[in-house]
């Protein structure tokens, strides 16, 4: 045993002392939880409960000078990697927990996450960046894994947590203004009813987005073109279209959209569902191109990218490649996205 804690007595000769950290009791298939937290002052009718719980020594609140005990480690990690939207939790058995505030899109520094990591006796551990999450979700948890840390250790890193802008933030969505362009000249014709408008109606309900309007133009690329331009002009700040994306001799969608003048960032993505999926820019306003997909399946590359433009960025060919890893949907009985792999490279 080192000198980080020299108190190590028997727990019959424990009475009046103060406990240095919390002791967990687990009872299988009931509970697991501190029976006794940190600072608790050792009783006589304590000594039984702690000899049920396999304790016949324990260890007691000596804290040299130079070092830190675990609550006090995790919470000074807990803030160094915590930016915006973020609460943090009081310390539970020497673990804080960080959470979301308000919904947005996650955002972590995963080479100073492993930065981090890499560092003897400290732990962060976090769900995947780059999704949406919820108030009140769960982001984060940290530790040191001793019951005390040498404060040089904890300083460095705090350095290194200096040394980025970020490590740990939720991006809170911004309301969008929604033009929805809807192709086919079947849909134009009024032949056959539109299922892609409801579709997106319903998207942009649950994430706090309006429509402008919704515009029905045949298989031409100079409609499609004029009809971006006119809602464009109109106020919307991004634009949906939707159908005519695969490679048969009439679907003319990406003509339409790069006929615009857009900067095209990507047609196909290493997605499933939505490879056909393309993604261009006019100014700082974006241009999606759907692909049939989203009109059927619950979760698709859709999702994946228009929570990231919510959250303000703009996205990269890069960003639509680095997908790939992660961008195969399993298309389960339940859908639980996001708590799954699609799209968490």
């Amino acid at each position: 045993m080192d000198t980080k804690y020299n108190k190590a007595i028997p727990v019959r000769e424990a009475v009046g002392k103060v406990l240095g950290h919390d002791l967990t009791q687990i009872i299988p298939g009931e509970s697991k939880g501190p029976a006794f937290k940190r600072g608790h002052k050792i009783r006589e009718e304590d000594i039984s409960r702690l000899l049920d719980m396999g304790k016949e020594n324990i260890y007691v609140w000596d804290l040299n000078e130079g070092f830190v005990h675990e609550d006090d480690a995790a919470k000074r990690i807990a803030l160094a990697v915590s930016g915006k939207g973020l609460s943090l939790s009081p310390p539970r058995e020497g673990k804080i927990e960080l959470s979301a505030e308000y919904e947005g899109l996650l955002k972590i520094n995963v080479n100073a996450l492993l930065e981090i990591n890499r560092f003897p006796e400290v732990m962060l551990a976090t769900i995947h960046t780059d999704q949406r999450v919820k108030k009140g979700n769960q982001i984060a948890g940290t530790r040191i894994i001793p019951l005390v840390i040498q404060e040089e250790y904890l300083e460095k890193v705090e350095e290194i947590c200096k040394k980025y802008e970020s490590i740990i933030e939720v991006m809170p969505f911004n309301s969008l203004t929604i033009g929805i362009v809807t192709t086919g000249s079947e849909v134009y014709s009024g032949r056959i009813k539109d299922a892609f408008g409801p579709v997106i109606r319903k998207k942009m309900d649950i994430l706090g987005c309006s429509v402008l309007d919704q515009t029905y133009v045949p298989d031409s690329a100079d409609s499609i073109s004029e009809a971006i331009k006119s809602l464009i002009n109109r106020g919307a700040n991004a634009i949906t279209v939707t159908g005519g994306m695969s490679v048969d001799p009439d679907d003319v969608t990406p003509v339409g959209i790069k006929n615009t003048g857009a900067d095209i960032i990507s047609y196909g993505a290493p997605v499933l569902p939505g490879a056909m999926f393309m993604l261009a820019y006019i100014g700082e306003i974006p241009i999606m191109g759907l692909p049939g997909c989203v009109m059927y399946h619950r979760t698709t590359i859709f999702d994946l990218v228009f929570a990231r433009i919510l959250a303000g960025e703009r996205l990269t060919r890069e960003d639509i490649v680095k997908y790939c890893h992660g961008g195969m949907c399993l298309d389960c009985e339940q859908c639980r996205y996001p708590i799954c792999g699609f799209g968490k490279g």
